[in-house]
C-alpha cells in the first residue's frame, strides 16, 4: 500500500518565498554604497526611520538603533547653514510628492569631521496623512572637494588672466606714449628740418633733383607720422583718457569708415563714471566684437548702445549679418569669444550672445558698478535703458 502524500502547507511555502525575497533584498542592500533608508514625516511633524541599512554607522557615525530611538538626531547632524535648505526641500517634496534630492554637510562627531552627503528618495502618501520616503544617502565628500578644487583653480586662472590683461594694457599704454612722444617728436623735428631745407632749395632754384628728393622725404615723413598716430591709437586710444563714451564713439565711427558698414552709436549719458580697468575692458570687448563682425558676419548695419543703469553698465553690439551658430561658439579656436567672456567675467559681469530679431547677432555685456551716483541722470538727457 503506497504512502499518502503529505498535506499541502501554503503558509510554509509563502514563508519560504518571503525569506528568499528578504535574502535577495539584503544582498542588494549590502552591496549598495551608502545608506538605504525609509523616512517618515508624520502628520503632527514628528519623524521616524522605519528602515535603516547597515551603512548607517559608516555614513553618519550613528548605529541604526540610535537613529531608530532618536530620529531627530539626523537633523542635528546637519550643519546649521544647511538645515534650512534641507527642511525646505523636504517640505516641497512632501507637498508636491516630487522626488527629494538634496546635498548638504553633516558633522560626524565620531570622526570630528565634516562630510558632504547626497540624499535621493521617492515620496509616498500614507493613509494617515504622513509621507514616507524610500531612498539612499551617499557620501559625496570626495567629489565635492574635487569640484571645489576645480572652482578654485578656475578662479586662480581668471585672476591670472585679468592680471595679464592689466599688465598688457599698461605696457600698451607705455609703448603708445613713447611712440607718440619720442617718435612723434623726432618726426616733427625732421619735418621742420626738411621744410627749412626745401625753402633754401627753392630760393636757389638750381637743384631740381635735390628738390625732388626733399619733397619725397617730406611726403615720407608725413606718411610715417600718420603711421605712428595710427599705431599709437591701436595700442591705446588717447580718447580713453576722456572716458568710455568718447572712445567708443570714435571707435564706431572709425570702424564704419574702414569696413564700409553703416554704424550707429548711442549712449544714455555723456559721461559714464568707470575706472580704467572697466573702461579698457569694455572698449576691448567692443573692438573684438566689431572685428568679428567685419570678418565673419557679412553685415551692412551695426548698432552699438551703451547705457548706465541703476546698478549696472550695459553695452550691446548688434548687427544684421548672418548670425553665429551654436557650433561656432564651441570651436576650440574661438579665442576671440572666449577672450571677450573672460574680460567680462574679470569685471564681475556677464557676456551673452543671442540672435537679433531681424537676423544677425547681439553681443550683450553687463557689469555691476557701485557708485554713489548710481542711476543719476544728466539734466536734459535721455537716460532710457539700452533696448
Amino acid at each position: 500500500m503506497s504512502a499518502a502524500p503529505e498535506p499541502h502547507n501554503p503558509g510554509a511555502a509563502l514563508a519560504a518565498e518571503l525569506e528568499q525575497v528578504r535574502a535577495r533584498f539584503d544582498a542588494i542592500v549590502s552591496n549598495t554604497p551608502g545608506l538605504v533608508f525609509q523616512f517618515v514625516l508624520h502628520a503632527g511633524g514628528a519623524v521616524s526611520f522605519p528602515y535603516l541599512s547597515d551603512g548607517c554607522q559608516a555614513l553618519l557615525g550613528l548605529t541604526t538603533a540610535e537613529l531608530h530611538r532618536q530620529p531627530e538626531r539626523f537633523l542635528e547632524l546637519i550643519l546649521a547653514d544647511d538645515r534650512a535648505s534641507y527642511l525646505e526641500a523636504m517640505r516641497a517634496s512632501a507637498a508636491a510628492l516630487w522626488s527629494w534630492n538634496w546635498e548638504g554637510r553633516i558633522w560626524v562627531d565620531a570622526w570630528k569631521d565634516v562630510k558632504w552627503i547626497n540624499l535621493r528618495c521617492t515620496p509616498h502618501a500614507l493613509d494617515d496623512g504622513a509621507v514616507r520616503w524610500d531612498g539612499i544617502m551617499t557620501n559625496i565628500t570626495e567629489s565635492k572637494q574635487e569640484q571645489l578644487e576645480v572652482r578654485q583653480s578656475r578662479a586662480r586662472l581668471a585672476e591670472l588672466s585679468a592680471h595679464t590683461d592689466r599688465v598688457k594694457e599698461q605696457e600698451r599704454a607705455r609703448i603708445a606714449r613713447e611712440i607718440h612722444d619720442e617718435l612723434g617728436g623726432n618726426l616733427t623735428a625732421i619735418k621742420m628740418a626738411v621744410a627749412m631745407l626745401a625753402a633754401r632749395l627753392g630760393e636757389a632754384g638750381d637743384h631740381p633733383a635735390l628738390r625732388e628728393k626733399t619733397d619725397y622725404v617730406d611726403a615720407l615723413v608725413d606718411r610715417t607720422i600718420d603711421a605712428v598716430h595710427r599705431i599709437s591709437l591701436d595700442l591705446r586710444p588717447s580718447l580713453l583718457d576722456l572716458g568710455l563714451v568718447a572712445a567708443l564713439e570714435w571707435q564706431v565711427r572709425e570702424f564704419g569708415k574702414q569696413a564700409g558698414i553703416a554704424c550707429s552709436f548711442h549712449a544714455n549719458q555723456r559721461h559714464i563714471d568707470l575706472n580704467d580697468d572697466q573702461s579698457t575692458a569694455l572698449f576691448r570687448i567692443a573692438q573684438e566684437a566689431l572685428t568679428n563682425i567685419a570678418k565673419h558676419a557679412g553685415a551692412t548695419e551695426v548698432g552699438v548702445r551703451l547705457a548706465r543703469l541703476r546698478h549696472h553698465v550695459s553695452l550691446k553690439i548688434a548687427d544684421n549679418g548672418s548670425g553665429i551658430a551654436q557650433a561656432d561658439r564651441a570651436k576650440p579656436a574661438s579665442f576671440g569669444l572666449r577672450g571677450m567672456a573672460e574680460r567680462a567675467r574679470a569685471l564681475g559681469g556677464t557676456l551673452t550672445l543671442s540672435h537679433a530679431a531681424g537676423g544677425g547677432t547681439v553681443v550683450a555685456i553687463k557689469i555691476r558698478v557701485e557708485t554713489a551716483a548710481a542711476g543719476a541722470t544728466i539734466a536734459g538727457e535721455n537716460v532710457s535703458a539700452v533696448k
